[in-house]
Formats: C-alpha cells, sequence, structure tokens
C-alpha cells in the first residue's frame, strides 16, 4: 500500500493567496514578492462563505419580485419582473431567449447557493464522503459563476423585444440591483470557499 505524498502545509510552505508563489511560511508575515498576508487556509473560510450564501439567499427574493427594468412604452411607464419578461418572450414566440435568461437568472444562482452550501454542509460534519465529488461540484460552480452576468445582457437585449413597441428612457429597476447582488454574492463566496479543506479533512 502506497504511503501518502507530504503536502505543501506538512512541509511549512505557503502559497500565497494573491500571486500564487510558493514561499517558506512565517506566520505573520507578507509576500516578498506582492506584499499579500500570508496564510496556509483561507482564514474563516466556512463562516466567511456561510455569511455570503446567506445574504446572496436573502437578495434573491427582491431579485426575483422586483421590477428589473422600468421604460416608457408609447408614453406608459412600465415595469417588468424577471418572470414576466420570460412570459413575454414566450407569447412573442422568442422561446430560446426566454429560456436563456431561466437558466441564467433562475436557475444558476439557486444551483451555486444550493451546491455551495451542500460543500460546507460536508466539511462540518466529523466525516465527510466522496471529497473528489465536492471539489468537482466546485469548480463546476466557480465555472458558472463567470457567465452569471451573461443575464444582464440577455435581459438587455429583452427589454428592445417585449411587446414590439418603441421604448424610451429605459431604466434599471430595483430587481436589477438585487440581481446583481446575488451574482456579486455567489461568485465571492465561491472565492472564499477554501477547498484544501476537502483535503484537510480526508487526511484526519
Amino acid at each position: 500500500m502506497s504511503e501518502s505524498l507530504p503536502s505543501a502545509r506538512d512541509a511549512g510552505l505557503c502559497r500565497c493567496h494573491t500571486c500564487g508563489l510558493l514561499v517558506e511560511y512565517v506566520p505573520h508575515h507578507d509576500c516578498p514578492r506582492c506584499g499579500s498576508a500570508l496564510h496556509q487556509r483561507i482564514p474563516n473560510s466556512l463562516a466567511w462563505t456561510w455569511g455570503l450564501l446567506a445574504l446572496a439567499t436573502f437578495m434573491l427574493l427582491p431579485a426575483n419580485l422586483l421590477p428589473i427594468t422600468l421604460f416608457y412604452n408609447k408614453g406608459i411607464l412600465q415595469a417588468d419582473t424577471i418572470f414576466s419578461g420570460i412570459q413575454a418572450l414566450v407569447r412573442s414566440h422568442m422561446t430560446g431567449i426566454a429560456c436563456i435568461v431561466f437558466v441564467a437568472s433562475i436557475v444558476v444562482p439557486i444551483m451555486k447557493i444550493v451546491g455551495l452550501a451542500w460543500i460546507c454542509l460536508q466539511l462540518q460534519r466529523p466525516k465527510p464522503v466522496r471529497r473528489k465529488r465536492q471539489l468537482r461540484m466546485y469548480r463546476i460552480i466557480d465555472f458558472i459563476g463567470r457567465w452569471s452576468m451573461l443575464d444582464l445582457f440577455v435581459i438587455s437585449l429583452m427589454v428592445a423585444l417585449v411587446d414590439r413597441g418603441i421604448l424610451l428612457d429605459v431604466s434599471a429597476g430595483p430587481g436589477a440591483t438585487a440581481f446583481a447582488g446575488v451574482v456579486v454574492l455567489t461568485m465571492l463566496s465561491a472565492k472564499m470557499l477554501d477547498t484544501r479543506l476537502l483535503w484537510d479533512k480526508a487526511a484526519r
């Protein structure tokens, strides 16, 4: 039976979280290349991740219930939520764009929040299992998060297509601000989750 290789942490090494330089770890010292504080693990990684996920979950409600766009259509002020915009696209026989908006604005944020919460719960269990699957899910969530802003671009196109009217004075509604908050918070939570904690648990 082969022995496991020692980790960089066991060897007293540390990788800078900013520039990636591998250096000898000395507590309370900074990276010699970029000057960032050195930590073998992201401090309070799980606490930060849980906090950001809680905020993102809270922001989901206004993001989906409040108007995401405000505009004048033939002199009449109208407001669209994500759901009403999707319905308008379907009625206008633009099902493809409606599906993209639905996936990017509803499915992706919920998948990220649920996936990250599941990984955090596994890390807090006494004996977490299937650690390679956890790391694979994290990489998928991190990849999806890079494309979350696609929805804002699609919604800007949707505004110009709804009702096939002449739209003037288009502006973002409070729902757009909340949705942007969800996107940023989920991206930050994915970055704050230190995946090396998965292997720390496995070594115990």
